[in-house]
């Protein structure tokens, strides 16, 4: 198993059937002795940002609609950029991993322009106590690996699942053409 930790995937194993997290893809954003937080990058929500949060519809990446990045804080909402260049660093950026960090969204859209390269709101997030997710893991539920920048920003993050595990080597990439019962193969 991959080492979980800040910037990592996790990824949705055919056990894990909980409607919250089945099928998903989380990025991991926050880890540390108190639990993880992460958001789901597979989940787009037919809301349009323009609809709740207007300031940042010239800013958002496509698809521009909210994404639902978990089942905690939904009124809520995370912006995850990638920066253009990691030593132009606007107010309210956060880093998580490289140019890649969480923008804090009361900061005024000029004042990131020019710096953001693509960037993706989540309404709500994915959180765990401490040691919770280690117990998923364990269990069977999740599938920690690396993650790439354009797993967050995909235009069409449908085959977002598929796609990051059949980039893996050896046997979990046969897991990507794994049907949803394996029983009625």
């Amino acid at each position: 198993m991959t080492e979980l930790g800040v910037g990592m995937l996790l990824v949705a194993t055919p056990a894990l059937v909980d409607p919250n997290f089945a099928d998903t893809v989380v990025l991991i954003l926050d880890a540390d002795d108190d639990g993880v937080l992460g958001v789901v990058l597979n989940r787009p929500s037919p809301v349009l940002v323009s609809e709740v949060l207007t300031p940042w519809d010239d800013v958002v990446s496509e698809p521009e609609v909210l994404f639902l990045g978990g089942p905690v804080s939904t009124e809520g909402a995370l912006a995850v950029a990638l920066l253009r260049a990691a030593d132009d660093v606007p107010v309210g950026f956060r880093e998580v991993v490289g140019r890649l960090g969480l923008l804090d969204l009361d900061t005024p859209p000029e004042l990131v322009e020019g710096t953001v390269d693509r960037l993706r709101i989540f309404a709500g997030y994915a959180g765990w106590g401490a040691g919770q997710l280690e117990g998923e893991i364990e269990e069977g539920a999740w599938y920690v690996v690396a993650a790439q920048a354009p797993d967050v920003f995909r235009r069409d993050p449908g085959e977002l699942w598929r796609d990051v595990l059949r980039r893996q080597p050896g046997d979990l990439a046969m897991h990507s053409t794994r049907p949803g019962d394996p029983g009625l193969n």
